[in-house]
């Protein structure tokens, strides 16, 4: 059986920085949510655990999201790992869709948002995805 290659085309320059600064975005707003989750744990600050509650979570798993946030958000701005941090960071907004969705907020939009940004992002940037996902015109 002999072995089959692919030839991808390299990434143009400008194509890779517009991956970059839209990949960058989700990646912002996952690490400032994350650090707010770490500082409601820090802190025990009635007013954030309100909010939290108010979502229908319980405090105590504050920790566990923030690492969970923190870690896909890790996972996908390192390039060797970056399509299993989109994997992992597609599963973690879709869960807080499904959070916002089932309170009636309408802010679900900007969880969408994310996970949207974070596969353009990667799509821009890694020329092997552009291959499974032919974009014609």
């Amino acid at each position: 059986m002999a072995a089959t290659t692919i030839a991808i085309a390299p990434v143009s320059n400008k194509m890779l920085w517009a991956g970059r600064i839209v990949s960058a975005i989700p990646v912002l707003m996952m690490v400032m949510s994350g650090v707010v989750k770490l500082i409601l744990v820090a802190t025990a600050n009635p007013d954030m655990a309100q909010g939290f509650t108010g979502l229908g979570w319980d405090p105590k798993y504050a920790l566990t999201l923030a690492i969970l946030e923190l870690g896909s958000a890790i996972v996908y701005v390192i390039p060797r790992t970056a399509v299993l941090g989109a994997i992992i960071a597609t599963g973690y907004l879709g869960g807080a869709v499904a959070t916002h969705v089932r309170i009636g907020d309408p802010l679900f939009v900007g969880a969408l948002s994310l996970g949207i940004l974070v596969w353009l992002g990667l799509y821009l940037r890694e020329p092997r995805l552009r291959q499974l996902i032919p974009v014609r015109s």
